[in-house]
Parts: structure tokens; C-alpha cells; sequence
């Protein structure tokens, strides 16, 4: 596989892709009926974040949906309509092949070194609300809906590591009770619970995303994957251990011209100007 590409040259089909200086931004777009996922775009949306570890002119990327809804979770009729095609022809191997793709969905978001923020209005339920849980930083409006739905036709609600990951971003019985009831959390619990970093109305919603991706990526690029890697990485850690390998992180960013260039602005009184290097 090439060890670099541009963002240009990643031309998914089944949502939009935009790329403006370092800011790509992945945009759902199927309003008329809420961004509903498919078997294509969970494929291609793993596979763009996959590639993104090799898209070195992007720096973070903005997640978001059409039309004023975020994501409907799996269309029903593609995706929920052969899954159960394939429960009754007893092809246990294909559910987890399916299971196991969505799944990867995740790690490629979460294993991706850039930043994502993920700007959620209306509807962001089942795989919607799964892929604001994986986003990085979440910005909401007031009207939003989350909902984990999957207890709600009959699935569990341990899905696409919803029950490793959600518990760490708003506490255990709170995530306990959304996963078990299946029951809609609306913008401004969301944000009382943290599970939005912040309400934005509707109509800046986009460009509010969109500024604080400017804002990051305008800063030490390279500090802030590592930021990600290990925010990510010591979940599975303990302490001694968590603190060892942040000793580590930070060495490797004091090597960095940027953490030089943040000295020298600073002894100057001037603002640091990072090139993420």
C-alpha cells in the first residue's frame, strides 16, 4: 500500500468528500431519508478512514449529515431487510462477516491519527449515534435525538463496541440506561451528560465544526495525533503504565520543530505558527 496519498485522490460514492486546505469533511448524504448507512457506504466510510493515516494534507476531518439529521443508523430496507433474509436462510457466517465490517467502521475512525469532530443535528440514532460515539468531539444542537435503538428490534445493545466505548464518555449507568432502553437522549441532555462537548444552533452548526477543525489544525498537528493515539491507546492501561507511555509520547513530540518554534514565539512574544513537523 502507498505510504502517501493526497485527500483528492480518495473519491468515495456514497457520501460526499470535501477537502478544504487541511479540513476534510465527510457529509451523509441521503436527507430524504435521514443519511441512512448502506452496506456500500459502511465499506467505503472504513476504507476512507483507513487511508486517512496516509493522507498527510489532511489534518482533521468533520463528520456530519444532510439535510438537518446526522444519520438514521442501517437503511432499513438495505441493510436491515437482508440481514433478516440472512437469519432465516441460517447464514451465521455472513451476519458476522456484517457485524464484524461494522465493527471495523469504528477501529478505522478511532485508528486514524486526525482528529474528527462530528456536528450531529436531528436524528443521530442506531450506527448515527455509533459514529458520533467514535468521533472524537462531538458538537450538537438543541433539536438533536441520540438514540442506541438496537434493544429496540430486538439486538443488544453491546454493538459496534458501544459498551466499551460509551460508558468512558458519559459514566456507566448512564450509558447502562441508554443501551438497555434504547430511549432518545435530546441536545441538551446530551451536553449535560457530555456526551456533546457543545450546543451550536442549527444554522452555525457546520461552520462552528468546521472553525474549531481550523483551529486544531493551525496548531501542533503532530502533538495532537499523539493526543489521539494515547487518549485511545491507554483506555486498556493502567496507571504506571499510561504514565510511561506518555513519558514516551512526549519525548518524541520535544523533537518536533513545532515544539521549537512554540519556544522561540514564546520567548519573542510572538504567536507560534505550527507546520505540524
Amino acid at each position: 500500500m502507498n505510504t502517501k496519498i493526497r485527500a483528492a485522490d480518495l473519491r468515495p460514492t456514497s457520501f460526499r468528500w470535501e477537502v478544504e486546505g487541511p479540513v476534510a469533511t465527510v457529509t451523509l448524504s441521503r436527507p430524504e431519508r435521514k443519511n441512512p448507512l448502506t452496506f456500500e457506504s459502511y465499506a467505503e466510510l472504513r476504507d476512507t478512514f483507513r487511508q486517512l493515516q496516509f493522507a498527510t494534507d489532511v489534518k482533521i476531518v468533520v463528520l456530519t449529515g444532510e439535510g438537518g439529521n446526522f444519520c438514521s443508523g442501517g437503511d432499513v430496507h438495505e441493510i436491515i431487510g437482508p440481514l433478516v433474509g440472512m437469519r432465516e436462510r441460517r447464514e451465521m457466517d455472513e451476519l458476522l462477516a456484517f457485524t464484524r465490517m461494522t465493527g471495523d467502521l469504528v477501529k478505522a475512525i478511532r485508528g486514524c491519527p486526525q482528529p474528527v469532530i462530528a456536528a450531529i443535528d436531528g436524528a443521530c440514532v442506531g450506527a448515527g449515534a455509533i459514529l458520533a460515539m467514535a468521533s472524537d468531539l462531538r458538537l450538537g444542537t438543541a433539536r438533536s435525538k441520540v438514540a442506541f435503538l438496537f434493544t429496540r428490534v430486538g439486538l443488544s445493545g453491546a454493538d459496534m463496541g458501544a459498551c466499551a466505548m460509551l460508558p468512558r464518555i458519559i459514566g456507566q449507568g448512564r450509558a447502562s440506561e441508554l443501551l438497555f432502553t434504547g430511549r432518545s437522549m435530546a441536545g441538551e441532555e446530551a451536553e449535560r451528560w457530555g456526551f456533546y462537548n457543545r450546543l451550536v444552533e442549527p444554522e452555525a452548526l457546520l461552520d462552528e465544526a468546521r472553525r474549531l477543525a481550523s483551529d486544531l489544525a493551525a496548531g501542533p498537528t503532530f502533538a495532537h495525533f499523539m493526543t489521539k493515539k494515547c487518549l485511545h491507546q491507554e483506555w486498556s492501561m493502567g496507571v504506571d503504565e499510561a504514565i510511561e507511555a506518555e513519558a514516551q509520547a512526549q519525548a518524541i513530540c520535544m523533537q518536533t520543530e513545532d515544539f521549537a518554534r512554540a519556544y522561540h514565539a514564546f520567548a519573542a512574544r510572538e504567536r507560534p505558527h505550527f507546520q505540524g513537523n
